[in-house]
Order: structure tokens, then sequence, then C-alpha cells
């Protein structure tokens, strides 16, 4: 990988002529992302981000952590926490910011021998997971993570809502996958990253997912443009 949204991260923090970043998926055409959101304050966060570090206690793991904007805010509030990300730009970045604890590594790497209270995956957190059929291997994983008494805390959004409708108000939905599944693809100054797999799940599809992997799920909150914040545990 370019690792271009590392580097966008990189490149604003250190005023190295930053620019915005370009993404596109599979049903979407191109928009702009300002690098500067990624570097947010609690205070402009949106409601679903404020509630996941509100319910976030004892030792955490901030699984895709970026700019480490939540990670920093979780240090605020003295919390133990650990920021990992496959991107090594981020991490430099987290680690430039002041986040104390930081790990490059992919989130199925993990070791096990260290357990968590809190595991948050946050920023449409189900999107690691790529598509449906590899969920319960990751959540496989997070389990093995968790501390007893712990719990995951993520966010996803309900994307039904940007499929066409037919006269009689049912969805054109594409019937060889799970319309959540879509490709992921970035631009950052003229490069452009592989497409990856990147999934967006229903609260009741994640739901559903999580009782057959054996894990509890609870809804904490919606938001205002079909996205919500779910908690599982063991």
């Amino acid at each position: 990988m370019k690792d271009l949204f590392g580097h966008a991260i990189y490149d604003y923090y250190f005023n190295n002529s930053p620019e915005n970043i370009i993404t596109e998926t599979s049903i979407s055409e191109e928009d702009e992302m300002d690098v500067s959101y990624l570097f947010r304050t609690y205070e402009n966060m949106p409601k679903i981000e404020q509630k996941a570090l509100d319910l976030s206690r004892g030792k955490v793991l901030d699984v895709g952590c970026g700019a480490g904007s939540h990670s920093l805010a979780l240090q605020k509030n003295h919390l133990d926490i650990t920021a990992v990300d496959i991107s090594k730009k981020a991490i430099a970045t987290c680690k430039a910011r002041g986040v104390k604890q930081t790990k490059v590594c992919h989130i199925l790497e993990l070791e096990e021998n260290t357990k968590y209270d809190t595991i948050l995956l946050i920023m449409n957190g189900t999107g690691i997971f790529g598509t449906l059929d590899e969920t319960p291997k990751y959540l496989t994983k997070l389990k093995k993570l968790l501390s007893i008494g712990g719990q995951i805390l993520i966010d996803s959004s309900d994307i039904i809502y940007m499929f066409d409708e037919d006269d009689d108000g049912g969805k054109w939905i594409p019937g060889s996958n799970y319309y959540g599944e879509l490709t992921f693809k970035l631009s950052y100054k003229n490069q452009t990253e592989d497409a990856f797999p990147w999934l967006y799940l229903d609260y009741n599809t994640l739901q559903n997912i999580a009782h057959a992997n054996e894990l509890k799920c609870e809804l904490i909150i919606e938001g205002e443009h079909f996205d919500y914040l779910a908690k599982l545990t063991l």
C-alpha cells in the first residue's frame, strides 16, 4: 500500500504542503475530505464519537487510530490508551502529537496476551472487516483481546438510503452481495491507492452476526445520518 491516508495526516501535522484527500466508492462519485477534520477536538466530534469516548473505561485499544484524536481525548481523562494503525505515517503523527502508547499493527496481528477493557472502532469501525464473510474472523480476534467484563464500542451506518427507489418504494440493490459491501479508493497529491473492500453494516445485521459469534449487541445511540454506535460484550 502507498499509505496515502497516512501521508495526508503526516503532511497536515508537519505543514508539508497538505492537500485534501479525494475519496470514491463503488456506489458514489469522488468527494473531497479536508484532512483537518481528522484533527478535531472532543468538542468538535459528532455525538456518536463523543458517546463512545464517554463510555470508554479501563485499558483501552483504539483500532485504526488515524491522527490519534480519540486517543488524545482519552489520555486527557487519564485512561490507559494504546493506539494502533497499519499506517506508519499516521502512527508517527500520533507520537508527535503526544500519544504515549502506539503500535504499527493490523488488528489481526495483535498479540493476545494483553487484554483490554474497551476496544474502540469508530469512524465506521466495521469498515476494517472488509466484507460480511470476513466479519466473524475479526469478531473472534476482538473477543480474544477483551478482558472479562470488557466492551467493544463500534459504529457504522445503514447505507440503504444511497440506493435508488423503484416506483413501489423498494430499493434497487445488487443481488450478488450484501449492499453494505463497497470498494473504497482514495487519492492524494496525484497518487491513487489501490481499491480496497470497506464494509458498512446496518445495526440488525451487526446484531445477528454478533449473536452468531457469541457476543451480546446493544444499540447505544443513533445519529442523524443513518449512523449508530453499538456495544458488544462477551
